[in-house]
């Protein structure tokens, strides 16, 4: 790297990366609680939430996809100085909202039965994952509402607002899963005896927790956007604008086709580790949500990114997209080079926080020591990826992504698991070697772009 880093930056990097990094990590916090408190009720209880978590994915990650539409719009906009675009691009949030929210809410809860099955899961536990995943989609307008309007609000360099209402639906989550998963109970607070209600419901008071909080979180965000002083939409309900929607759409739909093929990727990829058995399902549930609090740095920084590079991109200042990106990848690859140091030394210690069950640590502890080496690898990715999304190039990630996903991890899983009978090591392998190939991918396509 022959020029020197631009350490005058670092304010203004900060500033939009800490935000979604607390963010993050309240939201870690909770599916950590989450996992602690429905691991208590038994491996099986485990195995039927986790059962469905790659479809949450799924989903999750395709409404995520046109909120990069409009984070790139918004923020390239706000960078040549065109704010009634971006309120326009804000305005246009509301019908994608209505849209996509109306339209998963009717495909999750028709499909809803049928995902355990087609999933894998164990016969024993089917009946009580569909009935988690119904309840759990129930207020996709909501979610819908939450990740949409937050991408909005973080295109205009507000990434403040979605953190205070992600962590208010953090509180409730948790307040409600005490409340709710736990029959009637006496706790001891100071000395004195006090009697705390509770629905004894379980898992399905887990799944309805987490509704009303997403329901809380949804019209909070919404709320927030309509009173925004620069970009709060100009109507509620509006017609389609295909001057803003055309290039958001243009974004949006390599990114949706990538997060929907990755997504279905992780869904084939964890329907063959819970053909495993419960042991393992249950070991990369719990690996799954340990390893995500050490990405906390990785995503953060990709939202500072896609904003920062989309100003610089909508100014036409190179000279400056050349110090961001530089600057970025620097402070990435040392906060993944501490985290994953950190997830490699406390591997066993964090798998024995969601579990009691000695091959389940065991296990979850091994493959996670062995995707902590490569964290600081897919942080760089992850940087990359982010910046190329704030400057529109959502195509080349889709690429990187789909051949990664299918060509590394689904093939080298399917010959490992159904070929050759190997179990959970192998499939993390080749996992850990579609990161790589992603690493190596956009390190030489961002060094070809920026000489």
């Amino acid at each position: 790297m022959s020029r020197k880093l631009n350490f005058k930056m670092l304010p203004l990097i900060l500033s939009l990366a800490w935000p979604t990094m607390l963010e993050q990590l309240m939201q870690t916090a909770v599916q950590y609680i989450d996992t602690a408190m429905v691991g208590s009720l038994g491996t099986d209880a485990t195995a039927a939430v986790g059962s469905t978590t790659t479809v949450n994915w799924l989903v999750g990650s395709s409404v995520s996809a046109l909120g990069i539409g409009f984070i790139a719009f918004i923020s390239q906009a706000l960078g040549a100085g065109k704010k009634e675009y971006a309120v326009r691009a804000s305005s246009q949030s509301v019908l994608a909202v209505t849209v996509s929210g109306l339209f998963f809410t009717v495909l999750t809860l028709a499909v809803s039965p049928f995902v355990p099955a087609l999933m894998q899961a164990d016969e024993s536990i089917r009946d009580l994952a569909s009935q988690y995943f119904f309840i759990l989609y129930t207020p996709m307008l909501f979610r819908a509402a939450t990740i949409i309007f937050g991408a909005v609000l973080r295109g205009a360099g507000d990434s403040k607002t979605p953190m205070l209402a992600g962590i208010a639906v953090n509180i409730i989550n948790v307040v409600l899963n005490f409340l709710l998963i736990y029959p009637t109970k006496t706790v001891t607070v100071f000395g004195k005896d006090i009697t705390v209600f509770g629905a004894d419901m379980g898992v399905i008071g887990a799944a309805t927790a987490s509704a009303v909080a997403f329901t809380a979180g949804g019209i909070l965000i919404t709320l927030a956007l309509f009173r925004h002083k620069d970009i709060a939409p100009k109507a509620l309900f509006m017609k389609p604008d295909k001057e803003i929607l055309r290039p958001c759409l243009k974004v949006a739909l390599p990114n949706m086709l990538q997060r929907f093929g990755t997504s279905f990727g992780y869904v084939v990829f964890a329907s063959m580790i819970n053909s495993l058995g419960e042991i393992s399902t249950a070991a990369h549930t719990v690996a799954n949500t340990v390893e995500s609090a050490f990405y906390i740095p990785g995503y953060g920084m990709q939202a500072a990114a896609a904003t920062l590079m989309g100003n610089a991109h909508g100014a036409k200042d190179t000279e400056k997209a050349k110090d961001i990106s530089r600057l970025l990848i620097f402070i990435e690859v040392s906060l993944m080079i501490l985290s994953g140091g950190l997830l490699f030394i406390f591997a066993e210690k964090m798998a024995g926080l969601f579990s009691d069950n000695a091959e389940v640590i065991s296990l979850c502890s091994d493959v996670l020591r062995m995707v902590a080496l490569s964290e600081p690898f897919y942080g760089v990715s992850l940087i990359i990826e982010g910046m190329l999304q704030g400057i529109g190039n959502t195509k080349t990630p889709f690429i990187f992504n789909i051949v990664g996903m299918w060509g590394i991890r689904i093939v080298g899983s399917f010959i490992c698991i159904k070929l050759l009978s190997m179990g959970l090591i192998s499939a993390w392998a080749c996992m850990i070697g579609h990161n790589l190939m992603l690493f190596a991918a956009f390190t030489v396509y961002h060094k070809n772009k920026y000489k």
